[in-house]
């Protein structure tokens, strides 16, 4: 394998050509994933049962805190990997892919084995009730007992195969899984299919994973010889400087999600003494809220490899350009967005659901999550490139900041002065305080590395 095939991309590629080549891949998956997300949402809806949508809003949470092992060793063992290669260290981007491989395994199954264990008091802890229990319960079991190593497995190994550039690779292996759960979806949820509703949504999840790490194995088969992702036993290692490497970058991105988890777990438990219209209409309007955000995710994921290259062989410059570049895009996309939303939410709720109390709690807290969307684009940005950096304390400092002293705070005290509205305003008050913080931190930066006073990779 010649290493300059690979490394042509990050080096000398125009910016605008290099980030379209790394982030459309990319986004375009982020939007697939998306619409798998609102599929559960969409199909479990048609049923026109809240207590069975109920139930997919419930045990969101649990499928967030798989994002916590993925960001661990998928953005970890990514940002290892990049940072290495524009080292031309390839002996540890072998070994830093081999890690987080055999990892996201183990935790999957530790993963399975607490639910089956923990299962009666997780469902108290996620708001479940003796109406909204066993419908959780049947979602639960396929997309943890049964599927958390295949859920986290696919991810890992798309960020392992981003991380060397072949982003349209690693979003051809997300975007199956997710078409493949939309496809299957209908057919297991509906009463003309198997009706199996919040369970059924649950299989289809399970399949669509199991047939995403396929493509992946059969992608690293098909390329052995010609590519830096290596899973073979041999390359796994507990070596020092790859454990600390993974997880000083991995650990903090990984709190950052469990303290999502947490924010969703408190957000739903302040929604349920409201009943199950208010939880399904909470439900609903996140999920349309996160499409916009898991395309400002997508840009930033995209634009990490480019950033961890380049501040590794210290070209400075191409680093900055690239960032530059990528906020305009972001944020124009969501100011966009975000008046879309505002004017058209009663439309948006009602594609979900039909039922007039879900509609109008739902209209209410979509107008109010939507204003937060063009803070998001700084926000992202900034802990993608501290995360692409090495920089895992600036991206847990940030992770902490948002949940701990901003978000959840702000989620008692606008409960407290506006019942039940007031909790749709929290996701705003903490992002334009993220958004300042996140600008004045990449500025910093910006000035340390023009002035080379650099950290080392």
């Amino acid at each position: 394998m010649n290493p300059n095939d690979k490394t042509q991309l990050f080096e000398s590629t125009p910016i605008p050509k290099a980030i379209a080549t790394l982030a459309i891949p990319t986004v375009m998956s982020s939007l697939v994933m998306v619409l798998y997300n609102l599929a559960d949402t969409f199909f479990v809806g048609m049923l026109n049962n809240p207590v069975e949508n109920a139930a997919v809003t419930l045990a969101a949470p649990v499928l967030l805190a798989f994002n916590a092992v993925n960001n661990l060793f998928g953005v970890g063992s990514s940002s290892m990997m990049s940072r290495a290669l524009g080292r031309k260290d390839y002996d540890t981007v072998y070994k830093s892919s081999a890690f987080g491989f055999y990892c996201s395994i183990f935790c999957g199954l530790l993963f399975s084995l607490l639910y089956f264990l923990l299962r009666v008091p997780l469902l108290t802890v996620l708001g479940a009730d003796a109406q909204t229990a066993a419908s959780t319960t049947g979602y639960l079991t396929w997309t943890t007992g049964l599927g958390a190593v295949p859920a986290i497995l696919n991810v890992v190994m798309a960020y392992l195969v981003r991380s060397e550039g072949a982003s349209l690779h690693a979003s051809i292996g997300t975007m199956s899984g997710c078409l493949l759960n939309i496809i299957l979806d209908p057919i297991f949820i509906l009463p003309w299919g198997f009706h199996m509703g919040a369970a059924g949504a649950g299989l289809a999840t399970c399949i669509s994973n199991c047939v995403a790490c396929l493509y992946f194995f059969v992608l690293l088969w098909v390329r052995r010889g010609n590519t830096f992702v290596r899973i073979h036993p041999k390359h796994f290692t507990f070596q020092g400087d790859i454990v600390k490497g993974v997880c000083g970058v991995g650990i903090p991105a990984s709190i950052q999600n469990l303290l999502n988890v947490t924010g969703m777990t408190v957000l739903n438990n302040f929604t349920a003494p409201f009943g199950a219209n208010a939880v399904a209409a909470m439900g609903i309007s996140y999920k349309i809220y996160m499409v916009p955000m898991y395309v400002a995710m997508g840009l930033s994921q995209g634009l990490m490899p480019l950033v961890s290259y380049n501040y590794a062989s210290r070209n400075y410059q191409r680093m900055k350009h690239g960032i530059t570049f990528t906020a305009k895009i972001s944020v124009s996309f969501l100011v966009v967005v975000t008046a879309c939303y505002f004017l058209f939410s009663p439309q948006l709720i009602t594609l979900f659901m039909s039922n007039p109390e879900v509609v109008s709690y739902g209209s209410s807290f979509l107008r109010a999550m939507c204003l937060a969307l063009p803070f998001f684009a700084a926000d992202f940005l900034a802990v993608g490139v501290f995360q692409a950096c090495g920089l895992g304390r600036n991206s847990l400092i940030f992770a902490i900041l948002r949940k701990v002293v901003l978000e959840i705070p702000a989620l008692y005290i606008l409960n407290l002065l506006f019942p039940l509205h007031g909790l749709a305003w929290a996701q705003f008050c903490a992002e334009v305080i993220l958004a300042v913080a996140a600008v004045v931190t990449l500025g910093r930066l910006f000035r340390r590395l023009e002035n080379g006073m650099h950290h080392t990779a």
